[in-house]
């Protein structure tokens, strides 16, 4: 079974135990979730799912990752342009890796942020509830674009 089919079980177990029922709209809005690996925006997965639910609208997108993300299933990023995007594959706080010419996000691996998480407690005497840590930067794809 692959890790999206995983993620997606999991986040349907989740809406069931909270008493939601698994309309087919809402279940492809989670697999869209659990599958991106791009962070995508309400706008990215309404246009994803629009061919195969031509009646759904941006809202009913909206309200399920509202709900979603009320349940702790899914990250919300937002951004000083107002814009949003959503990962639905880690939904905890983890580093990311922003490309700000093509607005591509990764998720590096970091051995470091925990003891970075233990040294801000132990230097601040606050106890760190959530965290987000952002990279900008240009992308190798972007880079070997020619100008």
């Amino acid at each position: 079974m692959s890790d999206y089919k995983k993620r997606s079980e999991i986040i349907i177990r989740k809406l069931r135990q909270s008493g939601l029922k698994m309309t087919p709209q809402r279940l492809a809005i989670v697999n869209v979730l659990a599958k991106s690996e791009g962070h995508p925006s309400v706008e990215d997965i309404h246009a994803r799912l629009k061919k195969e639910f031509p009646t759904m609208s941006l809202a009913t997108v909206y309200r399920n990752i509202v709900l979603l993300k009320s349940l702790g299933e899914v990250l919300e990023l937002g951004f000083p342009d107002g814009s949003n995007r959503y990962d639905g594959n880690r939904p905890f706080p983890h580093p990311h890796l922003i490309c700000i010419k093509c607005k591509k996000i990764l998720d590096p691996d970091l051995d470091s942020l925990e003891k970075m998480k233990k040294e801000v407690e132990s230097e601040t005497n606050f106890r760190i509830l959530s965290h987000r840590l952002d990279f900008f930067g240009i992308c190798s794809a972007c880079l070997s674009e020619k100008v």
